[in-house]
């Protein structure tokens, strides 16, 4: 029995390494291997206890997924990930005083510039809007209802209001509509008009 205990292997250790500023001497960074494989997987960036943002490498492959954002009151303003786990930050959640999410904004093109925004309510997609075509300016808009979506609407003319949309029914059909003069007003698209839905995401 006591030779069995013996050839136990320790259990990990987990080890946390701090970084100071030379000159004030306050915390600058902690490292932490929070599961104690001898990498460090969380980097906290500090001023002095005041927490900036925390990087985490959740996989352990060596890349940063998850990026975590403090206000000045010490609360998580938003959560910045990788949609294709590869180191880049593209995507980022906003969250409510309750901490439920609120909106995520993504880089679709990944440069750091938003062009798509996500709206949420009770953790579900409500709504979104997108620059299809970076330009700068919201040219796509998506509602849903569950997991369905309901309505895409489109600016193809660029002035700023859509001017094409998608109305999706519960089993699955759709009726296009136009606004030919700009002015609000929607029409059922004539049968041959220039089809719209290969635009959706």
């Amino acid at each position: 029995m006591a030779a069995g205990i013996a050839c136990q292997k320790p259990a990990p250790t987990k080890k946390i390494e701090p970084t100071y500023d030379r000159k004030t001497g306050r915390l600058q960074l902690l490292r932490y291997d929070s599961n104690g494989d001898g990498a460090f997987d969380t980097f906290s960036y500090m001023d002095g206890t005041r927490i900036l943002r925390i990087e985490i490498d959740q996989d352990g492959d060596g890349k940063i997924d998850r990026w975590e954002y403090y206000g000045a009151d010490q609360k998580i303003a938003r959560v910045g990930f990788s949609r294709a786990k590869d180191g880049v930050e593209d995507a980022w959640s906003f969250f409510n005083a309750a901490g439920a999410i609120e909106r995520i904004e993504m880089s679709m093109k990944r440069n750091q510039k938003i062009d798509r925004i996500e709206h949420y309510v009770n953790g579900a997609l409500a709504r979104a809007e997108e620059d299809s075509d970076g330009d700068g300016r919201f040219d796509k808009w998506e509602t849903y209802e569950g997991e369905r979506l309901t309505f895409v609407a489109f600016d193809t003319a660029h002035r700023g209001s859509p001017d094409r949309r998608l109305i999706y029914t519960a089993n699955g059909n759709a009726r296009l509509e136009v606004d030919p003069d700009g002015r609000g007003v929607f029409v059922e698209a004539a049968a041959d008009a220039p089809p719209t839905a290969q635009r959706r995401r």
